[in-house]
């Protein structure tokens, strides 16, 4: 794991100093979240807020390089026993990504992410050790830039790893085990 942080801090140096240029800014928005996977499919979404900064390194014309901070609330809401339980779990997400501009002011994303387990409660229960501290996804998204200073976007970011405290033994345990799925709509503003 320290491998991988200090590789992204590597590549983040390297690309800042290589950068034509770099802008950064602030964004927040709205999540609409949910848990993924075969035996979570009755999951019920939780509305919650993303917030953070970030850096746009422009790399050449049409492309940058996008690293961010975000701290994102996320989670379900779970049915057992005929009642509904809300499962909320808080993250710093690190998402890095291309960022292509169709046009100066239609833009494409996508990137890999690294979540950081903060905090964890069921009906205000903590449920922090039934989770993973770390969660990994992969981000799509498109944005529309009204001024130079000013964006919207949206995004889902699906996740690829087990967020539940359990290791899976093989494909048909990964399938079943839950997973973020987070749809975000968002306000930016560049420096």
């Amino acid at each position: 794991m320290k491998k991988i942080i200090l590789s992204a801090i590597a590549l983040m140096a390297f690309a800042f100093s290589n950068a034509q240029e770099t802008r950064f800014g602030i964004k927040g928005g709205l999540n609409i979240t949910t848990f993924a996977g075969g035996d979570y499919w009755d999951a019920k979404s939780l509305v919650g807020f993303q917030v953070g900064g970030f850096a746009e390194i422009k790399i050449i014309e049409r492309l940058s390089i996008q690293p961010e901070v975000l701290f994102s609330t996320q989670g379900a809401k779970l049915e057992f026993a005929g009642d509904d339980f809300d499962n909320k779990v808080n993250y710093i997400n690190v998402p890095v990504l291309a960022k292509f501009y169709i046009t100066k002011q239609f833009t494409a994303e996508a990137g890999p992410q690294l979540g950081f387990l903060v905090s964890a409660k069921s009906e205000g229960n903590d449920v922090k050790d039934s989770y993973k501290s770390v969660d990994t996804g992969f981000n799509f998204g498109l944005g529309y830039n009204f001024t130079d200073n000013v964006a919207v976007g949206i995004r889902y970011t699906v996740g690829l790893s087990n967020i539940r405290d359990y290791d899976v033994d093989d494909i048909e345990e990964y399938y079943d085990s839950p997973k973020n799925s987070v749809l975000a709509l968002t306000l930016a503003y560049k420096f």
